[in-house]
């Protein structure tokens, strides 16, 4: 499963406003050469690199964190294989993958993750794992915020779709913040430890997204 992680874990107006006023050029040849560096209130994201392999298999390898997601590659070298296919995913235009690195530290603290599920992009998959010593600080929105924007205005998505565990509240509440709507249950789709886990089917709307954020910058332009 290390070559397919999705993970699903636990705004401010002045985040909103960058986002809007440098918005993203709709170029699939772009992103797909190389993923852009974002840069937030908080933390920037860039695409992983080798030597990032030891800080996300110590981030995950933590209970707290992997608790409701796939099982993670089990290894520093697993994270190195992972690292490595997702640039061959990327480049082939099925996938992208940014960690989350918060100004004034080298190595990253969490990763989100963009994956096609139809043949033009326009529906895809988001899931995302974050450091727990950096949850309820403001880093989760300032970097979901640019994920979104990215996904919308530079791959072309059209619908984004998140899967968490009904069990993870925080999860749940995390895609709520960013305006997902709980569009389904879907019963023993997750595979943990054994066990066969419910999920909730989180779902985000361009049309609904960029309405919600141009009435946002509406009202910090008053």
């Amino acid at each position: 499963m290390e070559q397919q992680m999705i993970a699903t874990g636990s705004s401010t107006a002045a985040g909103v406003q960058a986002l809007i006023s440098r918005p993203f050029v709709s170029n699939a040849a772009t992103w797909r050469h190389a993923l852009p560096v974002l840069h937030g209130a908080m933390v920037s994201l860039r695409e992983p690199r080798l030597s990032d392999a030891a800080a996300l298999w110590s981030m995950l390898a933590s209970t707290e964190v992997s608790r409701f997601m796939a099982t993670p590659p089990p290894s520093v070298e697993g994270f190195e294989r992972f690292i490595a296919w997702t640039l061959a995913e990327r480049a082939a235009g099925n996938y992208a993958c940014f960690v989350v690195v918060p100004y004034g530290m080298d190595q990253p603290v969490g990763l989100f993750q963009l994956r096609r599920l139809d043949d033009t992009f326009e529906t895809a998959e988001w899931g995302f794992a974050l450091a727990p010593e950096f949850w309820s600080k403001g880093v989760y929105a300032d970097a979901a915020e640019m994920v979104i924007a990215f996904a919308f205005d530079a791959v072309g998505a059209r619908r984004l779709e998140a899967r968490t565990a009904v069990a993870n509240l925080r999860g749940g509440g995390a895609l709520r913040k960013m305006g997902a709507t709980r569009e389904a249950i879907l019963e023993g789709s997750l595979e943990k430890d054994g066990q066969r886990l419910d999920q909730a089917l989180w779902t985000i709307r361009d049309l609904d997204w960029h309405r919600s954020h141009q009435a946002a910058t509406a009202v910090v332009m008053h």
